[in-house]
């Protein structure tokens, strides 16, 4: 647990110096997903009788060891939706495959913050809204090369990655209606020499 405390800690200073979120409507159009303080509990994702997740149209995470090719993908996840055709509990379940297995540095709650209330998944449901998304650029933070600069060793202890990644979301509803959004958001990628990376957490917002 002191161990799990201290990379955590780290990580968390990793990224003091990295813009979280720079995202603006181009045009003016019905509420888009934005992360929510009341976002649904993991009772969400639970599985069934069976032990099943609910089948989910998320794409899969992609056999990668590279943590900003990882990362790009992670940020095209977290950005597209298809409130059409995934019900908010797919939507969940498709992006807790995403997630590390080791529950020391999961942390899930900040992902799952990147997902609206039910209620407001069945409005956007209602109006028809989709999204796709483009990762045009990732690379490491400036504090998180500095730390590797440091302490290069400080990554063996659990290959947790910094990452930044920016692009844009295209969005659609009922009616013909359209916008877009410039997306930036950092995330923390768990990438073990020998394994396909995994997502570890949304990193929180800070100061660029």
């Amino acid at each position: 647990m002191l161990i799990a405390a201290g990379v955590l800690a780290v990580l968390l200073v990793l990224t003091a110096a990295v813009a979280w979120w720079t995202g603006h409507d181009k045009r003016a159009g019905p509420a888009t997903p934005r992360p929510s303080a009341s976002a649904s509990t993991n009772t969400d994702t639970a599985p069934s009788a069976d032990g099943a997740l609910p089948t989910t149209p998320v794409p899969g995470p992609p056999s990668i060891g590279d943590p900003l090719a990882f990362a790009k993908a992670g940020a095209v996840m977290l950005w597209a939706f298809d409130a059409r055709t995934t019900t908010h509990a797919q939507q969940l379940a498709g992006m807790r495959a995403w997630m590390t297995t080791e529950s020391a540095y999961a942390d899930w709650d900040s992902v799952q913050a990147q997902v609206p209330d039910p209620v407001l998944w069945s409005r956007l449901a209602d109006n028809g809204q989709h999204a796709t998304a483009v990762a045009g650029e990732a690379h490491f933070p400036s504090a998180f090369k500095q730390a590797l600069a440091d302490d290069p060793a400080a990554i063996t202890k659990a290959y947790i990655y910094a990452v930044t990644v920016r692009g844009k979301t295209k969005l659609a509803w009922n009616g013909g209606g359209s916008g877009a959004e410039d997306r930036q958001v950092t995330l923390a990628v768990q990438c073990r020499p020998g394994t396909d990376c995994r997502l570890v957490a949304v990193a929180p917002r800070v100061a660029p």
